[in-house]
């Protein structure tokens, strides 16, 4: 039988073994639950019921007796502390009373009787107690009517001794009539549980013998092949399942894959050598970048130096000093920001002090035709940008766009912020492009060659500096050109 069952197992699928497995053990766990639910009410719940209904007959027992004393203490005394401890006994022993099983079925004729007999005589002494105390001690009819009260309390005590005394004769029956049951407990706990211990060790037998054991075995193959040993003893397995085909498979590969995994070792040392190149290049292009931002840095334009002298010069001439010591703070701090600065990223308010001193010094050169407004709808003390941004892009502006027209014109920077994303629009109403020339500019912007040390370095750094970051440029023959950079916010 046993054999047979083994050939049986075998002959099933992983996943039918795997599904029989968790039935079986589902089952017992079930059965187990069930036993122990039958346990518990045999052995815990009567018993507690019992004592239960022994507690709550004593209780009203304890109860009206309490109540009887505190009652004849405070018709001698007639304190007040001693009324609010009658009130509060009186309350218990109708809470008592409420507590008392009163159904036919569970308790049994004679102590439904005593209960029935007890909750009408309660009724009556009620209604004879809170006469009483409202009597006048001067009243013809009070000594009968205390001494009455007397008498019913003595006998509801009475009842309920006879009741506790009824409850406890029927809990001791039901203790009798389940003690030999319950000597057999843990004889049939035992029993059960070695039944199930049984099942569970054959199951855990035949789940080792047929899936882990094999696995384990191919796991010991797989780390001698980790070692370079492809020529160890074949592995083997009895199953007829998808883990014996598995296992004929892999002897199969075992010795075949030598030479493929020697191929594959070629094949990295190969890789890794390119990846070494690969960051020394990127190093390279690193490096080069650091020194295009400092060459970006080191240059001025000609023409803006020689003719910001120009006018230096001239209106030193026609001024007092004043303007001309403006004019020079302005142009050293432009100098010494663009030479001195060797950060990747400034704080917005400095880069539009210098774009202030810029353009001071350029409304000193062209006078009225030019002007400009600046608008910061963000924090300038909190926000970070790159260095030396918006410098090139106003003098990409003036020399470009409002310099070819006669009559000049205006010069618009805006930032704000746009869910986690910082806008910045450098916008002029200048000679602006034609299409064909638009087109060209962009494509020398996506040139990796060519992309020069204005504009193009620009693009490159907020490209390269954050992931997501854009500059974009749109521009209108005759209506102005608008530079617009978009970096996400960290």
């Amino acid at each position: 039988m046993r054999k047979r069952l083994r050939q049986t197992w075998q002959s099933l699928t992983i996943r039918k073994k795997i599904a029989t497995f968790t039935g079986t053990v589902f089952l017992i766990i079930m059965l187990s639950v069930i036993f122990e639910v039958w346990v518990v009410k045999f052995s815990l719940l009567d018993f507690n019921a019992i004592l239960q209904d022994n507690a709550k007959s004593s209780g009203f027992l304890e109860a009206m007796e309490q109540e009887s004393q505190l009652f004849e203490s405070y018709m001698k005394n007639d304190k007040e502390e001693d009324r609010e401890l009658l009130d509060a006994a009186i309350k218990r022993t109708k809470n008592a009373l409420a507590d008392l099983p009163f159904e036919y079925g569970k308790i049994g004729e004679a102590r439904y009787a005593k209960t029935w007999s007890i909750r009408n005589s309660y009724e009556v002494y009620c209604t004879k107690r809170d006469a009483v105390l409202t009597m006048s001690e001067y009243d013809v009819n009070y000594i009968n009517r205390l001494y009455e009260v007397y008498d019913m309390q003595d006998y509801l005590c009475e009842y309920a001794r006879i009741l506790v005394t009824y409850t406890i004769q029927d809990g001791d029956a039901v203790y009798k009539e389940k003690v030999p049951g319950l000597v057999s407990v843990p004889f049939v706990v035992v029993v059960f549980a070695l039944i199930l211990l049984c099942a569970m060790v054959e199951c855990a037998a035949l789940m080792n013998r047929t899936i882990i054991l094999p696995v384990m075995q191919l796991v010991k193959a797989s780390q001698r092949i980790a070692a370079n040993d492809f020529f160890s003893e074949d592995v083997e397995a009895e199953n007829e399942d998808e883990l014996g085909e598995l296992v004929r498979a892999f002897n199969k590969m075992k010795y075949a894959t030598g030479e493929y995994i020697l191929a594959l070792e070629e094949k990295r040392k190969t890789l890794d050598l390119l990846h070494e190149e690969e960051l020394e290049k990127l190093e390279a292009e690193k490096r080069l970048e650091t020194i295009k931002l400092e060459l970006l840095k080191s240059q001025v334009h000609p023409h803006f130096l020689f003719n910001t002298l120009n006018v230096i010069g001239g209106m030193a001439n026609l001024e007092g000093a004043d303007t001309t010591e403006k004019m020079i703070k302005a142009l050293s701090s432009l100098f010494r920001y663009n030479l001195k600065t060797p950060e990747m990223e400034m704080p917005l308010a400095q880069e539009l002090k210098v774009v202030a001193d810029y353009m001071y010094l350029q409304k000193m050169r062209f006078g009225s035709r030019i002007s400009y407004e600046i608008t910061c709808l963000v924090n300038e003390e909190l926000i970070l940008v790159p260095t030396f941004t918006f410098q090139p892009l106003v003098e990409n502006a003036i020399i470009h766009g409002l310099a070819p027209k006669e009559e000049g014109g205006q010069i618009r920077l805006r930032i704000w912020q746009r869910e986690e994303r910082l806008i910045i629009t450098v916008g002029d109403n200048g000679a602006g492009m034609d299409e064909e020339r638009l087109r060209r500019l962009k494509e020398q912007l996506e040139c990796e060659e060519n992309r020069g040390i204005g504009l193009g370095n620009i693009y490159k750094r907020i490209r390269a500096m954050y992931p997501g970051g854009s500059v974009e440029v749109y521009s209108r023959k005759n209506a102005g050109t608008v530079i617009k950079i978009e970096i996400p916010r960290e």
